[in-house]
């Protein structure tokens, strides 16, 4: 069993940054590949960004695209998503994920369906006013 808790969630305004953490419990952390994804008021839950298991690759939703940076300390059992530059249109509930273990390798761009992953964080939100 895996426990993800997303934190670094706030009020911000539009231009500034936050940066998100998501601590995992377990041994398996290493395993897993992480996702970022996000639900705003009144939409589906859409990709954010992935990692790979060692962090070598990564991947981003084009709305994200050169603003967010992903990464991981497998070390500390953490993932993170630096944003940038956040606009207002990034207002949403931010939720962490993490695959199977069991999940056969591929392609990082693979991994922005949901049901690539089995574990997911509570949420922390994020509002980005204008």
């Amino acid at each position: 069993q895996v426990q993800l808790v997303e934190s670094g969630g706030g009020l911000v305004q539009a231009g500034n940054s936050l940066r998100l953490s998501c601590v995992a419990s377990g041994r398996t952390f290493s395993s897993r590949a992480m996702g970022w994804f996000r639900q705003a008021p009144g939409k589906e839950r859409e990709f954010v960004a992935a990692i790979s298991r060692s962090g070598g690759a990564t991947y981003y939703a084009d709305s994200v695209k050169g603003r967010f940076t992903i990464s991981r300390d497998n070390a500390k059992n953490t993932g993170y998503l630096q944003m940038n530059s956040l606009k207002p249109e990034d207002t949403a509930i931010y939720y962490c994920a993490a695959s199977s273990p069991f999940m056969v390798p591929g392609l990082i761009e693979t991994m922005t369906t949901q049901t690539k992953y089995e574990y997911w964080g509570q949420g922390t939100q994020v509002t980005v006013s204008s």
